[in-house]
């Protein structure tokens, strides 16, 4: 298909579109952009300049790709957008529909990146996770290999998450101690830590700083104040150890 043959949509004469890629309408994709060979890019999306898409990635309508970050005049902090460093795609993503991939971004291959989900600037997915429904990833942020992030969770800024873990439904971090009161907050600014196959259970609340050890698990509906020690499961508001995780649910024992 030749550019001219994109139905209503705008591709720039410098974006290079692979062989079998097809363009739905009222797309946008700007300057620089390079997309791989038999992808499907859907109805409205919006890709921005110098993002790179590998092949056999799938995104779907209204979808963003590449957006410079903002913030506002009393931000905590004046985010400065990169426009050198660009959003890149690996082969075989699958993106879903009103998804917001910012700039200076990578996406391993195979990732899934599902409906309604945002991922912010300086953030790296690994390859083969999987990002749920209206998940929240903002800056600064390390998500590992085979990790799932269910739907609704937050992982806020300056965050690690390592390789196989499983962080469930509606799950909240914070990295502020201070809750947006005085300077002293800006030297003490951090996320949270989850090593290799760690797990946090449905509605839990991480605090600021808190390292979540390998093979931690953390119970639904728990608060957690203190690190979890690795292969040891906790319990309740504030969250204490209840037991030691049993090797069979041991990652390496799957």
């Amino acid at each position: 298909m030749k550019k001219t043959d994109y139905i209503e949509s705008f591709v720039d004469s410098t974006a290079r579109i692979g062989k079998n890629t097809k363009i739905g309408k009222f797309c946008v994709i700007a300057n620089n952009v390079s997309i791989g060979k038999n992808c499907a890019i859907d109805n409205h999306v919006v890709i921005y300049p110098g993002t790179t898409i590998g092949d056999s990635v799938n995104v779907q309508d209204h979808t963003i790709i590449g957006k410079p970050p903002i913030s506002g005049k009393r931000s905590a902090k004046r985010l400065q957008s990169d426009r050198k460093t660009v959003a890149q795609i690996a082969k075989d993503v699958q993106i879903g529909a009103h998804v917001i991939i910012y700039n200076q971004t990578k996406i391993e291959k195979s990732v899934l990146i599902a409906d309604s989900a945002a991922v912010r600037e300086r953030v790296t997915i690994g390859e083969e996770t999987i990002v749920g429904r209206s998940v929240t990833i903002e800056n600064d942020t390390n998500i590992g290999c085979r990790t799932k992030l269910e739907t609704g969770c937050y992982i806020t800024a300056y965050s690690e998450v390592g390789n196989d873990c499983f962080i469930a439904p509606m799950v909240m971090t914070s990295n502020d101690n201070y809750l947006g009161r005085t300077k002293e907050r800006f030297k003490h600014y951090k996320g949270v830590t989850v090593k290799n196959g760690g797990r946090i259970g449905v509605g839990a609340v991480i605090l600021p700083g808190i390292e979540i050890g390998e093979e931690g698990v953390v119970a639904a509906g728990s608060v957690v104040t203190m690190n979890v020690e690795k292969k040891t499961l906790v319990m309740g508001s504030p969250a204490k150890y209840l037991r030691d995780v049993p090797e069979e649910q041991w990652a390496e024992n799957q």
